[in-house]
């Protein structure tokens, strides 16, 4: 005896993320435009990291605008998902693209200490000042959406760094026109390097964790377990696997071990309730799809001894 539940994977919150996503590329696109004639203008390595860097943003603000697109087809039979893994994928690839940039920053950032550029200070933070506020502006859109998935808050840590980015092209700016100090430009340059590569470790991390597999955080399978052991008529749980197909959809199956005498009423029935419920509301992680068998001690016996001779 088993059960599941079938949950829509799309939705209105998905159609809202899209929404944010479309205005924030839109936002960043002007940003790039504006950069690029701004790092060419002034020469500022500052300037050209962050215009590299709004350009990651942008092309990964694309591929998540995709990414929540697609996620909106519904499953079918060869896609019993539909495109719900297409979020992870699309944060991996903007963690992916983020390392690279902050990597060539780094490098190049670096080997400009020694020899600065003469860089235009006034320009530079004319072009910092529109950075900052388009990035402001998009910061506010996707705020409101930041935690409903990956795909979201990679999008929204991606802008929220360009914000920063362009925050220490105005100090850097200020710096020169003050002091004269031309490294202020490469300095500022490390420091964007220095925002990116961190957070774009903690995306991947995020990311493998749900393509390998894992036990989705703040789920403890020892204690799933001892809680299902706790009901009523359960004698045993095995087979007990959780993971999660999308930032917002983790998943647990099991095989459930119950007296031969509740298969003989319908208590086997009410059995599966509990344990449904059980999963979907004891843990910080709440199982909405949840594949139960229930087995009795003769099956379990049986299973126990095709394991064996396979």
């Amino acid at each position: 005896m088993g059960a599941g539940h079938d949950h829509a994977h799309g939705g209105g919150s998905s159609s809202s993320a899209r929404t944010r996503l479309a205005i924030a590329f839109s936002i960043t696109a002007v940003i790039v435009l504006a950069q690029a004639v701004g790092s060419v203008v002034t020469g500022s390595l500052a300037l050209l990291t962050d215009t590299a860097h709004a350009l990651v943003d942008a092309s990964g603000l694309l591929v998540a605008l995709i990414a929540a697109t697609m996620m909106l087809r519904p499953a079918s039979s060869t896609r019993t998902w539909g495109f719900a893994r297409m979020e992870v994928l699309a944060a991996l690839a903007q963690a992916t693209l983020l390392i690279v940039v902050g990597t060539y920053t780094a490098v190049e950032g670096i080997s400009r200490l020694s020899e600065p550029p003469e860089v235009p200070s006034g320009q530079l933070l004319i072009f910092g000042v529109i950075g900052l506020v388009a990035n402001i502006v998009a910061i506010i859109i996707l705020a409101g959406g930041k935690d409903s998935s990956l795909n979201m808050r990679a999008a929204f840590l991606e802008v929220l760094n360009d914000a920063l980015g362009s925050l220490g092209v105005i100090t850097a700016a200020i710096v020169i026109q003050v002091t004269g100090f031309q490294q202020a430009d490469a300095l500022a340059g490390l420091f964007i390097a220095a925002l990116i590569v961190p957070r774009a470790f903690r995306i991947m991390a995020d990311t493998l964790r749900i393509l390998m597999e894992y036990t989705p955080k703040g789920v403890d399978l020892d204690e799933v377990r001892e809680h299902i052991l706790a009901l009523e008529h359960v004698e045993d749980v095995h087979d007990l696997h959780a993971s999660a197909i999308g930032s917002n959809l983790p998943i647990i199956s099991a095989h459930v071990v119950v007296g031969e005498e509740c298969f003989e009423s319908a208590h086997a029935l009410r059995i599966l309730e509990e344990v449904q419920d059980c999963v979907s509301t004891h843990f910080p992680v709440a199982f909405e799809h949840a594949t139960i068998q229930l087995e009795s001690p003769s099956v379990q016996r049986r299973e126990a001894g095709r394991s064996l001779h396979s």
